[in-house]
């Protein structure tokens, strides 16, 4: 199997997941978080709807500046409503499906580069730097998880089922 078609199964997989987890975060609460050292809600829950896109990105850009000198860095898509949110999460899968057709495996061993204020903080080839992507969605998405738990929301099924959804 490709890596294109790996990746693309893996998004595949993944989307409904988060969407499913998505559907259930309650609306008028974006500042709410579980304590002062958290993310607020509002950021968490635009952060796994928007994610995915992070792979059309690393397709499309050499690299990612997240101080850049210039200070026009990442501006993230509206959420404020949960039609806006399911929107960009929507919108953010099909950007990544795009950019993963689009492209092939010999791209996807080129080098991808993360930086700070113009300092390399990390290069990996880009079908790695896309397979940590899933990851940092599992470990956000779960964060999510617990923040619905802790708002009285229901926790839809992930990989099995939860207290509150058993079909799986």
């Amino acid at each position: 199997m490709a890596i294109t078609e790996l990746l693309i199964k893996l998004l595949e997989t993944e989307a409904p997941i988060s969407r499913r987890v998505l559907e259930q975060v309650p609306e008028g609460k974006p500042d709410w978080k579980p304590h002062d050292k958290s993310m607020p809600l509002g950021y968490l829950t635009t952060l796994v709807a928007s994610m995915p896109a992070w792979i059309a990105m690393m397709i499309r850009q050499d690299s990612l500046d997240l101080r850049p000198v210039s200070g026009a860095g990442y501006k993230p898509p509206a959420t404020d409503t949960k039609a806006k949110l399911l929107a960009a999460a929507d919108d953010s899968v099909k950007q990544a499906l795009e950019a993963l057709r689009s492209t092939n495996d010999k791209f996807l061993e080129t080098k991808w580069q993360l930086l700070v204020g113009g300092h390399v903080v990390d290069e990996n080839p880009r079908h790695m730097a896309i397979a940590s992507t899933f990851t940092h969605l599992a470990h956000h998405r779960g964060q999510l998880t617990v923040y619905l738990r802790l708002n009285d929301a229901k926790v839809p099924s992930v990989y099995g089922p939860s207290a509150d959804d058993r079909v799986f």
